[in-house]
């Protein structure tokens, strides 16, 4: 997947989070575990012919939306549910001219959000399908799933709590996980 323009995903998150040491230590260090999952699945799996470039950057960036988002546990004190972290990456990214790698970033929540997804749980989300296509986009969000924001940051998520949590979303983000963990494991 070809980027418009060369870029540096350090440069992207120096330029947005150059005030906010937490949010940025806690957007660094995931992005990195999900960037080395991802690279390791896809190396794994060399007859996908996978982007490894492509997912090394786009790994970094997908989470760069937070900083707008109100989750101070994170370090991020937007105004945005948290939610929203996607498409507000996707449109921060898409002013930086880094049109694919803003597409991960909108489709990465949960295994990804469907149209009728959004509509029937009224989420505040724009009315479009938001699920990874490509499949550097579906690995990218299916290594995110192993690893939390949270307290335990680096401590790799066991298959089973990532299932139970999906579940509470709906069938059909567990089915779209299950899909890749035949694919990409």
């Amino acid at each position: 997947m070809e980027q418009l323009k060369p870029m540096n995903p350090q440069d992207i998150i120096d330029k947005y989070y150059f005030d906010n040491r937490m949010a940025k230590e806690i957007l660094v260090v995931h992005s990195r575990l999900v960037r080395d999952k991802a690279l390791s699945l896809s190396l794994n799996n060399a007859h996908l012919n996978l982007d490894n470039d492509f997912i090394a950057d786009a790994a970094m960036l997908h989470d760069v939306g937070i900083f707008l988002t109100n989750a101070p546990e994170i370090g991020c004190l937007g105004r945005y549910p948290y939610i929203c972290h996607g498409y507000l990456g996707r449109e921060l990214l898409d002013r930086e001219g880094l049109n694919n790698i803003a597409k991960v970033a909108e489709r990465h929540t949960g295994t990804g959000l469907s149209l009728a997804e959004i509509e029937i749980q009224n989420l505040p989300l724009p009315r479009r399908d938001m699920i990874p296509v490509s499949l550097e986009e579906q690995l990218i969000c299916f290594a995110d799933k192993f690893f939390s924001k949270g307290k335990n940051l680096t401590c790799e998520i066991p298959l089973h709590k990532i299932r139970t949590e999906l579940l509470k979303y709906g069938n059909s983000q567990l089915c779209r996980f299950n899909t890749w963990c035949e694919l990409f494991l």
